[in-house]
Order: C-alpha cells, then structure tokens, then sequence
C-alpha cells in the first residue's frame, strides 16, 4: 500500500497535475478532496469531466465517474460481487475505494486517453426495434454503422502512419538539427535561453489575457459605480425637495400599506395555497380512478353542493331573517374587503409600474446626459423652465399682435400708394393734354429729364472723387495686406511642401495597403461563400433530421396512445363492474359478432327455405306467365270478333271469298 502512494503522489507532482504533494498531506485528504482528486485526473483523460463537484450533484457525480470507467475497463479490486460496495465507496470518497481508481488511471494514462478518445466515436448506440421500421431511422443507423466502421479502419492507418513514417522522419530530422547544433558554440547555453523565452512568450500571453479581463472587468465597475452615482443624486435630490411632513405621510401610508399585506393579503393566499397543495397532494396520493370512478365522485359532488345550499338556506333563515338589520352591514362589510383587495392590488402593480418608470427614467437620463451632455431638469428648475415658457410665450403673442397690427398697416398703406399712383397717372394724363393744347407737348417730361440728369451727374461727379481717394487708400492697404500675408505664408509653405511630400509617400503605402487588403477580402470572401454553403448544407441536413425526429415522436405518441387505449381496455375488461365491463370494446366487439352470427344463422336459414322451394316457384311463375298469355289470346280473339273490318276486308275472286288484311 505505501508503494501504491508513493507512485499515486509521485505522478501528481509532476505535469500536468503539480499538486505538490506529500505522503501525510495525500493520505490526510477529506472525502470530498479525493474526489476533486479522481475528477480532476479523469478530467485530464477526457476534458468534458472537468467538473468542480461542489457545482454538482453527489448522484450526478457518481454516475459520470461509473460511466467513465466503464469505458475505460476499469475492474474493482474484487470483482463483480463487490460492485455494490464499490460504487457506495465512490459515492462517500472511500480511500480504499478511490486510491486503486488514482493507482490503476495514473499507470496508463496515455493508454487511457486514446481510449476516451476512441469511445466517443466507437460507442454504438441501442436503437429500439420499433424505430428501425421507419425507413428513415433504418437507413440513418446503417450510415452511422458504415461511418463507424469506416473511421476504425481510418484510425488504424492513422497509427500506422505515425508509427512508421513520421516517426522515422522525426527521428531523422532530429538527429540532423543536432548535430547542426552541436557545432555551434554553448548551444546548451542557447537550448536553454530558447526554453526559457518560449517560457516567457507563454507567460506574456497569461499576461495580455489577465489584463483585457482587468480592463473588461473595470469598464463594467465603471459603468457599475456611473449608475450608482446617478441613483445616488437623484435620491439626494428628491430628499432636499421633500418635506418633513411628507415624508412622515408617505411613510406611514407605507406602513400601512405593508401591514395589511403582511396581515391580511399574504396570509389569507398562503392558507388558500395552502389548501390547493394538500388539495392537489391528496389528488396526487389516490391511484388511478376510471370512468366509473369520476361519476361516482360528480354525483357526490352534487349531493354535496345540494346539502350545502340547504345547509345555507337554513342558516340564513334561523340567523338572518328578513327584518335583520345585520345583513346590510355584512354585504356592505364584504363589498369593501373586496374593494380594499381590488386597491391593494391595484396599488402593488402601480408601485411596479412607478419602478419600472423610475428606472427607464434613470436609462433615458443617461442616454440623453450622453447624447448632449445637459441635465434633465427636475422639481423647482423644472418649475422655474415651465414658467421661463409661459413668460416667452406670453412675449410671442404680444409679437404676435404687433405683428399682425404691422401687416394690417401695411395694406392699408400698399392700398394708400395704389390710390396715389392712380391719381398720379390722371394728373399727368392731364397735364398732357394741356400741353398738347398749348402745343408744347413733352415740355414737363422733358424738364424732369434735364433735372434728373443734373442730379445724376452730380452725384456721379461727387462719386468720382470719392472713389479715386479710396481707390488709392485701398491700393495702399492692399500693398500692405500682401506684405504681411506673404511674410506670415512663408513658413506655412515650406511646412506645406514637406506635407505634400509625407502625402504622396502615405498615398502610396495606401495604395499598397489596399491592393493587400483586396487580395484579403477576396480570401476571405471565398472562404466565406465556401462555410456559407457548408452552412447551407448543415442547415439541410438538421432540417431534415429534425424532420424525422417529429415523425419518430409522432410515431412514438400514437404508440403511447394506442397502448393507453390497451390499457383502459385491460382495465374495464377486468373490472368488476358490470357496467364497466360492457363499455369496454372488447365486450361491444364480442356482442357485435354474437349478433353477426345470429343474423348469418337466421340468413342462412332463410337461404335453406328459399332453395328448397325455388323448383316450385319457378314451376308456379312459368305457369303464372303461361296463364297471362293465354288471357292475352284470348282478349285479343274477343277483340277480333267484335270489330272484324279491324282485322282485314273479305273479297270475291273467281267465285271464292279471300280475307285481305
């Protein structure tokens, strides 16, 4: 035994476990350390047992261990007439029972691995005969048996390959690259630097790993403590807007509020859930019950019901008369429970409700204070904003008036101008017929123009001057504005002549980091289309499995619900009511073939009577129709007689009568 322990913790001290154990420190482990211990080395064979067993249940554990060593052949010490004991011991962490397992797994756990690996691919799986009669799971099982058989004979070359040729290439290719490095100069010295930054190339990545984690978990603490500080705000700005007394009022209705709930509401639903779950654990406890069963129990119902209302009627009538004052008030009282049930619940779901507000409110104060930046205003500058608007609005529709009052000015003015250029026209239609009967027609159009033209050219006179003298002072400051933009523009040209020369140098490298990144994007875009239509291909392929998954569970709900049916069958045949009996279907099929065979018996019968007498019938009905055409022979001779012409026309001929017809 102290053998098998110092082979069990010499091999978990080193890779991959690193335990760091001692004989006393592995002996002194509890129960459930021993079997972190087995789940851990199991889970180094097949990494899908890497289970913390604190995160699950003792059950579960026991079964994925059991399950596991089945596959890998693991015998207990002493056979199959202490499998019991066994698989107790691995369920309490026994250290007779879990130190072989450890001595046994860590002898071969190379071995052991291959075959973890191989069971996932060789483990046939049991299908139920009545499945393999659909067409479709028949043919699925025959291609998971071909791919089975086809991936042995894969794995065995695969072994054969490695065992042969890429061992001897290995070899080879050692051999060469040490020799290679023999030459050189302290290559010990070198293997072991190189060992030792390979080392640390792995460490760095730890590292990076470690540190995006940190940085991740810091952005949600930030994010975290932003959501809190807004919470924390908004509460401090709601307690210095509220009052002492508000508070108090607040809390009390509060108060009360709980207190009926605490009280009345929750007490009076835990006694009806109560009164349902032993309702439901009696229905649960009684066995099975048949038709018959249910009606005895809806007739009880009835007699029940039917006792309870006379019961009622009693009552109301020894307790309540009809002159009772007392049964208004206990209506009213009654009415008012309800109600004051109606508004607590009313009151519970608007207190949701005003939670469920308050917290979008938070989100979408955030996302606005992200958006612009600004506050969301609330209480008194929320007030003093409200009445900054109604000032403003009250200031836009004074504007408003003037507005108005200015544009009514201005019609009256625009109609005023009409009027005076009309009355403008007449007098210089006027005026032209006076000179046109003076005779010295365009006499006033001709001094306006004169006039005007003197004015023009005065005033073109003043503008020259005045637009030589800042002509030049514009020439002047012109000079000036030039000389201080070249002296200021001089640095900026020369930064700008090296700008333009960094430009063509990043153009360039642009251009090659595009056709680079083209001659990606169009791997890429193969690879893409190349998964897309594996994709398509897997998408196809789970449809039509989940297609024949539905019609295995239709197949296997009709058979359910046909052996049901066998059942109720078996069931009303064997009971021992009566009436029970004659529904089952049996019975009525059985009855059914009684009468069938009474009506074949009766028919059969009837058969003999009719063959026995068919030779006379048939000698009657030929006499019957020999009969009838007689009669017809004889009522048409009776018909002859009485009309001869009828028949023909008698003539003479050579002294002899002929009948002519």
């Amino acid at each position: 035994m102290s053998d098998q322990l110092k082979f069990i913790v010499e091999k978990l001290n080193k890779e991959p476990f690193k335990k760091n154990f001692n004989l006393i420190t592995f002996d002194s482990l509890e129960s459930t350390q021993l079997l972190q211990l087995l789940s851990d080395v199991l889970g180094e064979i097949d990494p899908k047992h890497i289970v913390d067993i604190r995160e699950e249940l003792p059950e579960h554990t026991a079964k994925r261990m059991l399950t596991l060593l089945g596959i890998l052949k693991y015998k207990p010490p002493g056979g199959t007439s202490d499998l019991s004991t066994f698989r107790q011991g691995l369920v309490t962490g026994s250290k007779p029972v879990i130190h072989p397992v450890l001595h046994w797994l860590l002898q071969r756990t190379n071995e052991l691995k291959k075959r973890a690996y191989l069971a996932r691919f060789l483990i046939k799986i049991d299908v139920p005969t009545e499945f393999l009669q659909d067409d479709t799971m028949a043919d699925t099982n025959r291609q998971y048996e071909e791919l089975m058989e086809a991936f042995k004979s894969l794995h065995k070359e695969c072994e054969q390959l490695k065992t042969s040729e890429e061992k001897d290439q290995l070899m080879k290719r050692v051999e060469r690259l040490r020799k290679r490095v023999e030459t050189v100069q302290n290559h010990q010295r070198m293997l072991e630097m190189a060992r030792q930054l390979r080392v640390e190339k792995e460490r760095e990545e730890d590292l990076t790993q470690q540190k995006q984690e940190q940085k991740n978990q810091l952005f949600h603490a930030e994010q975290r403590l932003h959501r809190v500080q807004l919470q924390l705000k908004d509460m401090r700005h709601a307690a210095m807007d509220s009052k002492p007394e508000s508070l108090m009022k607040s809390l009390e209705e509060e108060t009360k509020f709980n207190t009926y709930l605490v009280s009345e509401k929750f007490p009076r639903e835990l006694e009806t859930k109560k009164q349902s779950l032993l309702l439901l654990q009696k229905v649960v406890a009684e066995p099975a019950m048949g038709q018959s069963d249910l009606n005895e129990l809806e007739s009880k119902i009835k007699e029940v019901n039917a006792q309870i209302n006379q019961l009622i009627e009693r009552r109301m009538m020894k307790y309540e008369p009809i002159d009772s004052k007392f049964s208004m008030y206990r209506q009213q009282a009654s009415i008012i429970s309800r109600k004051k049930t109606a508004k607590a619940e009313e009151l519970q779901t608007a207190k949701e409700e005003i939670t469920t507000l308050e917290r979008q409110m938070i989100q979408k104060s955030s996302q606005a204070r992200e958006l612009d930046g600004t506050e969301v205003l609330k209480g008194d500058e929320f007030k003093r904003y409200v009445n900054k608007l109604r000032s403003k609005n009250t200031l836009y529709k004074k504007k408003r008036l003037e507005i108005a009052e200015i544009t009514a000015e201005y019609g009256i003015l625009q109609r005023t101008e009409e009027l005076l250029k009309q009355r403008h026209e007449d007098i210089q239609q006027q005026l032209q017929a006076i000179e046109d009967k003076k005779g010295i027609s365009g006499y006033s159009y001709t001094q306006e123009e004169l006039e005007r033209v003197s004015a023009v050219k005065s005033e073109m006179d003043d503008m020259k001057g005045r637009t030589l003298d800042n002509m030049s002072d514009m020439v002047k400051k012109l000079n000036t504005l030039v000389a201080d933009k070249k002296s200021s523009l001089a640095p900026i040209i020369k930064d700008l002549r090296q700008l333009r020369q960094r430009c063509q140098e990043l153009t360039q490298e642009c251009e090659e980091k595009k056709s680079q990144y083209d001659s990606c994007a169009a791997g890429l875009e193969s690879k893409r289309s190349s998964l897309e239509q594996e994709v398509k291909s897997l998408r196809e392929e789970c449809l039509q499995e989940e297609s024949n998954y539905h019609q295995v569970n239709c197949m296997k709900m009709m058979s359910e619900a046909q052996l049901q049916r066998v059942k109720e069958e078996v069931k009303m045949y064997v009971s021992s009511d009566q009436q029970e009996r004659k529904k089952a279907v049996r019975d009525q099929y059985s009855k059914m073939i009684t009468e069938q065979e009474n009506l074949g018996k009766k028919l059969r019968e009837k058969q003999k009577s009719v063959r026995e007498s068919h030779g006379p019938n048939l000698k009657q009905v030929k006499m019957w129709r020999d009969l009838q055409l007689l009669m017809e022979c004889k009522r048409e001779c009776f018909l002859k007689q009485q009309n001869p012409a009828s028949v023909g026309q008698v003539i003479q001929e050579d002294g002899e009568d002929r009948l002519v017809l």
